[in-house]
């Protein structure tokens, strides 16, 4: 492209996902010719960014890439970016609010419980409603942070007796089906990704240490439900706001019948990373993945450099 605007890659930042985010972020300048790679060490914006020279490429995970927070400072600097925009992050990021737009868009949900750390719900209340094996995890975090699988009432109780008395947390019926991952480019749902961890939780560790999950990609589903899930996922993809890609994460249950868990706006980039597997079963190696992904924005800003001329 004849676009004199050098792409930024930014990552790292400040959160829980910091290293992850490095990773990814490297992986992606890796992959994409002439860009600059930048890892924050703050959650701020290089001064020297400039909409005039730069575009960006942001793959900041958790706290302040996910959240809509740059997404609004490279809003207000005019500099066009990659990926979902503010309204967008900001929905997807509240597991709460991301449910609500699935069940008005027709797409099955699990049944949770949202409440504040600093009034939490009783073992016995949550059982009552969910059943004896529940998930516990923060409402307004990624990557499995503060993920608690428990199975009983003095489980439970341990769980939510760790669980501070500060922020959003959610409670969850354990499903016990497959967890599954698909990747979505450009409103397009890609392939199904079978996620078996070999601990029997997909958490923090599970999701980014190799070795500690297999993959099964495509995943054996039959071609009609694969395409039911894939159409679900798109229209989650379009009911949350999203552009350019997103992850979306799933159960199906052994009777065909699936339920969503979250869309994720900034999906991992790493060599464990489930969007370049999803996006293999479609025939994209992780530099064409990456290509894909950014194109839009040299667009975007090409046309703002037209309109501007």
């Amino acid at each position: 492209m004849s676009l004199s605007l050098q792409p930024v890659v930014l990552c790292g930042a400040v959160s829980p996902e910091r290293e992850v985010s490095l990773r990814s972020g490297r992986a992606v300048a890796g992959a994409l010719p002439g860009c600059r790679l930048v890892e924050l060490d703050r959650n701020e914006l290089p001064e020297w960014l400039d909409a005039a020279r730069h575009l960006v490429i942001p793959v900041i995970h958790g706290d302040y890439g996910e959240d809509g927070t740059v997404q609004a400072e490279l809003d207000a600097r005019g500099v066009a970016y990659a990926g979902c925009e503010v309204a967008s992050s900001r929905l997807c990021l509240d597991k709460v609010a991301t449910k609500n737009a699935m069940r008005r868009a027709g797409v099955p949900a699990i049944p949770e419980v949202a409440f504040a750390g600093a009034a939490k719900p009783t073992a016995a209340a949550l059982m009552a409603q969910l059943g004896p094996q529940v998930v516990l995890k923060p409402a307004d975090k990624g990557s499995s942070v503060g993920l608690y699988v428990v199975d009983g009432e003095v489980a439970i109780a341990a769980a939510l007796a760790q669980i501070p008395a500060s922020g959003q947390w959610m409670a969850e019926r354990r499903l016990l089906g497959r967890e599954m991952s698909i990747g979505i480019l450009a409103g397009q749902a890609m392939g199904l990704v079978e996620i078996v961890p070999r601990k029997g939780v997909y958490d923090y560790q599970s999701k980014y240490t190799k070795g500690s999950s297999d993959y099964i990609y495509p995943a054996p589903v039959p071609a009609e439900l694969t395409a039911r899930i894939q159409s679900a996922a798109e229209a989650l993809f379009l009911a949350c706001g999203c552009r350019d890609f997103a992850r979306a994460d799933l159960f199906l249950e052994p009777d065909g019948q699936f339920y969503f868990l979250e869309i994720n706006t900034m999906p991992g980039m790493t060599e464990t990373s489930l969007m370049p597997k999803s996006a293999s079963c479609a025939g994209l190696d992780f530099p064409a993945l990456v290509q894909r992904m950014t194109a839009p924005v040299f667009a975007r800003a090409a046309a703002r450099v037209s309109r501007s001329a």
